[in-house]
């Protein structure tokens, strides 16, 4: 869709440059002698016109984003696709705002959606597809049911999700393992949502409790993160207060940071617990590889962001639409990390 030639306000500086960049590394190797042949893939992405796709965020500032942006970023500037970035800031509302403002520009190509609330987006994607954007949606369920990865809203080029009851059903058989290895019957587990009362959080805490019933795991305390460590610390603390016999403690990955600096300001050891994770993050893969943590379940940003921007260049470009796609489809292990095979995961973001 070839949108009106309007300033683009708002741009990171560095998609300009990233794209520049590109062009001019092509420009070198044609002046180099290489000539190029008609319907060469490269020369395509030389001639064709610079495509303009705006990126909702969940959230700029989170370590968790950060190399999904940065995947989306280098695939674009690959193939001649400028990025402009709008921060969602954890608000659902100001994305649907963010999403209405795209739209009425008439400055964009395509769309790609990282929603913070599924739901509070299916409507105004709807308004993005019928005014003849591509839409792609990434890492975050588009809709209202959190037990699926299937497409919700009719006309996306992609989905590439990750399920938050998955993840939930993961983590609960991990926690069961963990309390078998140490002969634990009953577990007693302190569960830390990392926000309770989001629709993440419930199908997370539903697939997880789904597990263990009928086992000798179970959830004694509970606490929030808000996925901060320092806010994660403070609930262990509390926690580990009033249940001196907590066996296993099951949270984020940025939870699991704040229980390590609780356990040891309370003066007690590492080896005390059993801990799970969930995220995958660099931080996570160091200590399951020490055996301080006994797994954890991983998410994938940077996987997510690359397959997100290549399904954008295939729709934009060729007109193909991939549909669901499933980031974990070639990960070891179903995705749950282990001290055994630690080493064959990537730990994508910093946690």
């Amino acid at each position: 869709m070839r949108r009106s030639p309007i300033a683009r306000r708002g741009r990171l500086s560095f998609v300009a440059l990233a794209a520049a960049a590109a062009l001019t590394l092509g420009a070198c190797a044609s002046d180099a002698g290489e000539t190029p042949t008609p319907g060469d893939d490269t020369t395509a992405a030389l001639t064709e016109e610079t495509l303009q796709v705006a990126f909702i965020s969940f959230a700029v500032a989170n370590t968790y984003d950060e190399p999904m942006l940065a995947e989306i970023q280098r695939v674009a500037a690959e193939n001649n696709i400028e990025i402009t970035v709008f921060d969602g800031n954890l608000d659902p509302n100001l994305q649907v705002t963010l999403i209405q403002d795209v739209i009425a520009s008439g400055q964009y190509d395509g769309l790609i959606t990282q929603p913070v609330f599924g739901p509070a987006l299916v409507d105004v994607v709807q308004q993005a597809l019928d005014a003849g954007l591509t839409v792609v949606n990434v890492d975050q369920i588009l809709g209202d049911d959190f037990t699926t990865g299937a497409t919700q809203v009719d006309g996306l080029a992609a989905n590439v999700v990750f399920v938050p009851s998955e993840i939930g059903i993961k983590f609960g058989e991990q926690a069961v393992a963990a309390c078998a290895s140490a002969n634990l019957d009953p577990c007693n587990v302190a569960f830390l949502h990392d926000v309770k009362a989001s629709a993440i959080g419930v199908a997370l805490y539903d697939g997880f409790n789904s597990v263990i019933e009928g086992t000798p795991v179970q959830i004694v305390a509970e606490g929030e993160t808000f996925y901060n460590p320092a806010a994660a610390q403070g609930a262990v603390a509390d926690i580990l207060s009033a249940n001196p016999d907590i066996d296993l403690i099951a949270t984020s990955d940025q939870g699991l940071q704040g229980a390590v600096l609780a356990i040891e300001a309370a003066g007690r050891s590492l080896s005390e617990f059993l801990m799970i994770g969930y995220g995958g993050s660099a931080w996570g893969k160091e200590r399951v590889s020490e055996g301080v943590v006994f797994s954890n379940v991983v998410q994938a940003p940077a996987t997510e962001g690359r397959l997100a921007m290549e399904a954008m260049v295939d729709a934009l470009r060729n007109g193909v639409n991939q549909g669901d796609i499933d980031p974990f489809a070639d990960f070891p292990n179903n995705g749950v990390m282990t001290r055994d095979n630690a080493d064959q995961f990537a730990g994508e973001w910093a946690g």
